[in-house]
């Protein structure tokens, strides 16, 4: 199996990593800039694992690149995502990525009838969220029957939070702002409708030491399920999961304008308020020794009134230096990419994760690395 992983950052070599760890497939680590590798990988280079220099945007380097691969996982951002996945389709790979924008998972679509007949898949929104949480939302659906409710949270949070933000950056304070500033997709009395971000507070208890968070809307992590199931479910909503008080004091920055992206004048110079307060506070928020964790739940309710709900907690890799948002992103890509390979991923098209992957062998491979799903029904 030869696998190729685009995007040497954190999901990237997490994929890679998983990848490397739980298969014997030779992988193709490739990104424009390739820095020194993460002493995680060290112990792979020059065995099984290759590094290649490529820029994405130059199509016949990165389709002649492709070629050879069973598949290929992109951890490259997500604007890339549409002509990667035809780049694959054409070469006859199955294509997977960590997905977020709706608008890009509708242009994959339309590459659905060649993707058949290659007989490859192409399976999108493969992260944390969207990716896993929807993975969970749909088996949930599926337990109970007709669903009258579907809420969905995820959080990437500081084990030890400092204040005033209790946040710490585990992968891009930018995508951070555009889920706060970004109306929320959400399904009310069975249609699509937008929600102001950063708003409904409500708490979602998790065991000590997490104890309760706050949870509030915010974009991108439902995906296309909206759709999917309109008319089928009458409330479904994602909201993101933060230590309390978060909430409250972005919505402050936000509405007092540092997070806008109008140029201003200053003193004869003209900003941006959003390039300002990222400059400003990104360099406050990394914490390069700070351990992370994730925290997920999803809750589903069913009209004859069963229920089922998904919980995990999962936390820094100390042994490997490998975060807990990495973990569940990354390893969730590169389950997907091995569940393709296996044929376990719905057969040759197009499809978000949700609707593709078979949740009881994915929930099982998460728990072979560690990342445990907690189920209860009722």
């Amino acid at each position: 199996m030869r696998m190729l992983v685009l995007g040497s950052g954190n999901q990237g070599t997490a994929c890679a990593f998983d990848l490397l760890s739980t298969t014997e497939a030779n992988v193709t680590l490739a990104d424009y800039r390739l820095g020194s590798l993460p002493s995680f990988l060290e112990d792979f280079k020059g065995e099984r694992l290759t590094l290649q220099q490529v820029d994405v945007r130059d199509e016949a380097l990165t389709r002649e690149l492709i070629e050879g691969h069973d598949a290929v996982m992109s951890a490259v951002p997500y604007y890339f995502n549409f002509d990667l996945a035809k780049l694959a389709v054409d070469a006859g790979a199955h294509f997977s990525d960590l997905g977020g924008n709706t608008e890009i998972v509708r242009q994959q679509e339309t590459l659905n009838d060649k993707a058949v007949s290659q007989g490859v898949s192409v399976v999108v929104d493969c992260g944390l969220a969207p990716g896993m949480v929807n993975i969970l939302a749909a088996d949930g659906i599926a337990r109970v029957g007709k669903a009258v409710s579907v809420k969905l949270f995820v959080g990437g949070l500081p084990q030890n939070p400092e204040p005033p933000l209790n946040y710490q950056i585990v992968y891009s304070l930018e995508g951070a702002l555009d889920y706060y500033t970004t109306p929320s997709w959400v399904v009310r009395d069975g249609k699509p409708v937008e929600v102001d971000p950063l708003s409904e507070l409500e708490d979602v208890v998790f065991p000590d030491p997490v104890g309760t968070l706050e949870a509030f809307h915010t974009a991108g992590g439902l995906s296309t399920m909206p759709w999917e199931f309109e008319n089928e479910v009458e409330t479904m909503e994602y909201k993101t999961l933060r230590y309390p008080g978060h909430a409250h004091i972005m919505h402050a920055i936000r509405e007092l304008g540092l997070l806008s992206d109008e140029t201003l004048d200053v003193k004869g110079t003209e900003v941006v308020p959003r390039d300002v307060f990222i400059a400003a506070v990104d360099p406050k928020l990394r914490k390069p020794e700070g351990q992370d964790l994730v925290a997920l739940r999803v809750a589903v309710k069913g009209e004859n009134g069963s229920t089922v709900s998904y919980s995990l907690l999962d936390r820094y890799d100390a042994t490997h230096g490998i975060s807990a948002m990495m973990r569940t992103t990354g390893y969730s890509l590169a389950i997907t990419g091995q569940m393709q390979v296996a044929g376990d991923a719905g057969g040759p098209g197009v499809r978000p994760a949700f609707k593709g992957i078979d949740a009881a062998k994915y929930i099982t491979a998460l728990a072979q690395r560690g990342i445990k799903i907690e189920i209860e029904e009722s």
